[in-house]
């Protein structure tokens, strides 16, 4: 099977506007696989067209969720064994070979080693790395869940988890603009997944959590290493918090 690399799993993404980053994510991709699918919300970009000019097959679908879209998406795919990857990543040359030359196991899942670029400098610490992710793995076995944000891989305990040589490399926040309107999405979306758990934000949630995720980011996890980089990621940690919970007790009120 080794030899016959680009004809045992299927690279998926899922994109929106993603005209700026799928060009640059499909390029090693195809290399690696003969069946490269986007599944892509109606992008009001170039994303679609670019993707099927580099030869890729893609699919429009609309929005219904993170994990919704990915299930379909990989249920469409021509193989069992799915690479999930997202329009703002990058193969490195490494995790390639190491792809080209996997013999997959059953029972069995693959982790990529994520290493994460915050506006042009690596983050190594802060919580952000090491963040090895499931991202290889037989699609009769694993699905997404999840219904507003934090969509995980239901994996089962008697899965071996296998990590790969190589770097996933991340490129997601290009400005600290696009990180800051990230965090506003990011804090009404999980907002909004506590309301339905009916979840309420008292006190200590509302004023001390977010000094404790502040601490924990910048100390702990050594946020303090990375620098400005390192304090700014610690400093939005702690206001993603902070606006989650206001959001979540504003809805209460209402």
């Amino acid at each position: 099977m080794a030899n016959d690399h680009k004809h045992w799993f299927s690279v998926v993404l899922i994109t929106w506007n993603e005209a700026n980053n799928i060009e640059a994510c499909l390029s090693p991709l195809l290399q690696i696989s003969d069946d490269v699918l986007v599944l892509d919300a109606y992008s009001e970009d170039d994303t679609p067209a670019l993707a099927k000019k580099m030869g890729a097959w893609v699919i429009q679908k609309k929005w219904e969720g993170y994990a919704q879209n990915k299930n379909y998406a990989n249920a469409q795919a021509h193989h069992d064994w799915i690479l999930s990857i997202d329009a703002d990543e990058i193969v490195s040359e490494a995790l390639i070979q190491t792809l080209k030359t996997l013999e997959p196991e059953s029972n069995t899942v693959y982790e990529l080693d994520r290493l994460t670029n915050y506006c042009g400098k690596w983050i190594h610490h802060s919580g952000w790395y090491p963040d090895w992710k499931v991202r290889l793995f037989n699609r009769n076995s694993i699905q997404w869940q999840g219904d507003f944000v934090h969509e995980t891989l239901a994996i089962p305990k008697e899965m071996k988890r296998v990590r790969l040589e190589g770097k996933l490399l991340h490129y997601s926040y290009k400005s600290s603009e696009d990180h800051l309107q990230r965090i506003d999405r990011y804090a009404a979306l999980s907002a909004k997944d506590l309301y339905t758990q009916g979840k309420k934000a008292g006190f200590f949630k509302l004023w001390v959590s977010p000094v404790f995720r502040f601490l924990r980011t910048l100390i702990i996890s050594r946020g303090f290493m990375d620098g400005k980089e390192g304090w700014i990621i610690s400093m939005r940690g702690a206001r993603l918090v902070r606006t989650k919970y206001r959001l979540l007790r504003e809805m209460w009120r209402e």
